[in-house]
């Protein structure tokens, strides 16, 4: 049996998925209290209200409650600071730098059997990341090959790419090999059965299928736009001025539709916003919902972000969603360590 703690676990989707890996996952801590609703309700699990920073391993550490248990504690500390969204910005004072080394000295500290962090491609740019994996080499840890996860080719209907890093105190240990990469599971998989919705309108009995408004001339923009095309094929008076200086020519998918029988782009925290990049439904004129944002996210159909009769807020809910693991992924990562714990028990048996 494996027992896990999710630092930065915000509404649950690394826990989600753990969890559907048969994972016992105790707790989250997260400083974002509009994630406790979500990360409670739908995944059986205490969620604590906590800086990592202030966080001791004891406290950690009690969290462990079955004798025996393999212990993984897991840590995607926030990306901002690595992604590629901020190239050009000087992010050298942001709060966040220092919680990856949070992360690795409440490692120090409890020294968990199992350890797993997700983070954007571009964190292997940085020293602290290097420092993070020399810490648990140093603990004793080993640690998986350094890889970029194509999340499409593990089954999630999205274009998706994140570091991965898998690290054991048992033995060597690595992500399972891909599972879809023949037959990527599309945006029609995904959410063609949802009821149709208009700009601005909610679906009935789900608050969570709900089109952001679009105005007039953003009607014109998405009537124009054909599946997997760009701005470039509107007439010229539908095109923004942005896009008519040379610095805005290179982003051809802002304003885009996504095609049915694709994966979808890479869902972000503003991803209901039609000119936030190519979330355009295929076919009807608007945005892409939040539970299709959701879905596309792999979060069940059911999975609740916000208490019922409370209002839900597109930036709010669209924050748990685009600051999410994606639940295929944690459920990949949870398969990697039940692979790695039955490999252990078979070389154990055979000698």
């Amino acid at each position: 049996m494996i027992e896990a703690v999710d630092l930065f676990c915000g509404a649950g989707g690394l826990t989600a998925g753990l969890r559907k890996a048969q994972i016992q996952v105790r707790a989250g801590y997260d400083i974002e209290a509009s994630c406790r609703f979500a990360y409670e309700h739908n995944n059986e699990a205490t969620f604590v209200d906590k800086d990592v920073s202030k966080v001791s391993g004891t406290e950690v550490q009690s969290w462990y409650q079955s004798p025996g248990a393999v212990r993984l504690l897991a840590g995607c500390a926030p990306c901002q600071p690595f992604s590629i969204y901020n190239q050009g910005k000087d992010t050298t004072n942001d709060a966040k730098w220092p919680l990856m080394g949070a992360f690795a000295r409440l490692i120090k500290e409890v020294q968990p059997e199992l350890v797993t962090m997700e983070n954007v491609p571009d964190v292997t740019k940085h020293q602290i990341y290097h420092d993070f994996v020399k810490t648990l080499k140093s603990e004793g840890y080993f640690v998986s090959p350094d890889v970029t996860v194509t999340c499409k080719d593990y089954g999630l209907p999205q274009q998706r790419r994140r570091h991965v890093l898998l690290a054991s105190k048992l033995g060597p240990i690595a992500l399972i090999p891909p599972t879809h990469r023949d037959k990527p599971v599309t945006v029609r998989d995904a959410i063609e059965n949802l009821p149709k919705v208009a700009a601005g309108k909610c679906a009935p009995g789900d608050p969570m299928h709900k089109a952001a408004g679009l105005n007039e001339l953003n009607l014109r923009r998405i009537r124009e736009s054909k599946p997997g095309g760009s701005w470039r094929e509107w007439p010229k008076e539908l095109v923004t001025e942005c896009h008519r200086r040379t610095s805005g020519k290179t982003y051809p998918s802002v304003y885009g539709r996504m095609t049915w029988d694709d994966p979808s782009p890479t869902m972000t925290t503003l991803c209901y916003g039609y000119g936030n990049g190519r979330f355009g439904h295929p076919e009807q004129d608007r945005a892409i919902t939040l539970r299709e944002a959701a879905m596309l996210q792999s979060f069940p159909r059911d999975y609740l972000f916000v208490e019922p009769e409370k209002p839900v807020h597109f930036k709010t809910v669209g924050r748990m969603i685009g600051n999410a693991v994606p639940v295929r992924l944690g459920e990949v990562i949870g398969l990697s360590f039940q692979e790695h714990i039955r490999m252990l028990s078979r070389e154990k048996t055979n000698t």
